[in-house]
């Protein structure tokens, strides 16, 4: 009996002091967070969840925070301008220099073409007369019959058989033949140069287009590319779709120096290679009648004699 009150009196002590014990740690805390240690254990905890009203009730024009993965310059992309890459377009566009540039290079190729359309029909329709004409002058027997069948004729021979004519009956009462074909030569001569530059009239300035064309495209192409780069210097950007446009209106204007001057290259080489070819059947025609008013310088010589023989 004495063991078991013992026992029980043990216990009622050990509780005791673990009941003071836990109101002394109880103490202890509340005086911690008085100090200043509450705000640790507060900030500690992870704040609560937002509401979806909260998050739906967010303006729509108000910036997403800043986070590491999303720096705040993202969102602002650099300014592309809309550029119309036409010719039309890029013509409108450039500068005012270069499009001087490209309307001179323009009224050049259609210069280029005019005098293209002139002379062929001039050099066919020259070329088919003294054609003609030469056959005429071939199948006669003197320079009176030429000149005869020649009458209502306007080719280069036709003009050749009449000075040829007219110097003879000027020269009739010559005593030296030499000097008659001499001053017939030198008519013929005259005649035949006054047809080559009345051939060739209009084709000088297809050799002054085609040898300045393409430096007068590339003057504009180095101004617009000069412009361009000002351009990207102020913009401050490389941006590929703000520059190209400024470098493609540049390049226009060589493609249209190219497009104006190899045309008027090949056309000149065309004209020079047919005014030589209707030269040569002009010289064919002098040559004809050279030998014509020989012939007749011979025959007026020749009959006198004949008759005084007889």
């Amino acid at each position: 009996m004495k063991l078991a009150s013992t026992d029980v009196c043990s216990a009622q002590f050990n509780s005791r002091r673990k009941s003071r014990f836990s109101v002394t740690a109880v103490l202890l805390l509340i005086v911690a967070g008085a100090v200043g240690f509450g705000p640790t254990i507060a900030f500690a905890q992870s704040p609560p969840p937002a509401s979806p009203s909260a998050v739906i009730a967010t303006p729509a024009n108000q910036s997403p925070p800043v986070t590491e993965l999303a720096p705040a310059n993202a969102t602002d992309a650099e300014p592309v301008l809309p550029h119309d890459l036409t010719p039309t377009g890029m013509f409108m566009a450039a500068d005012y220099i270069v499009k001087a540039v490209m309307i001179g290079l323009a009224f050049a190729s259609v210069v280029t073409w005019s005098v293209w359309l002139t002379k062929v029909i001039e050099l066919f329709s020259a070329r088919r007369k003294l054609l003609r004409d030469l056959h005429t002058v071939e199948h006669s027997r003197s320079l009176g019959d030429s000149c005869e069948k020649l009458r209502n004729a306007g080719s280069d021979i036709a003009l050749l058989a009449r000075a040829a004519a007219g110097e003879l009956h000027r020269s009739r009462d010559a005593m030296n033949h030499d000097g008659v074909k001499e001053r017939v030569a030198s008519i013929f001569s005259r005649i035949e140069a006054a047809s080559t530059r009345r051939m060739t009239r209009g084709t000088g300035i297809l050799a002054t287009i085609g040898s300045t064309g393409p430096f007068v495209g590339l003057f504009g192409t180095v101004w617009g590319i000069m412009n361009a780069f000002i351009g990207i210097s102020k913009s401050q950007t490389t941006n590929l779709a703000v520059v190209a446009p400024g470098i493609a209106e540049a390049l226009l204007a060589t493609a249209l120096g190219l497009v104006a001057a190899i045309p008027a290259v090949m056309i000149y080489n065309m004209f020079a290679r047919s005014i030589m070819g209707y030269r040569g059947l002009l010289n064919d025609g002098s040559a004809e009648l050279m030998r014509m008013v020989s012939r007749d310088l011979d025959r007026v010589e020749f009959l006198p004699r004949r008759r005084a023989a007889e």
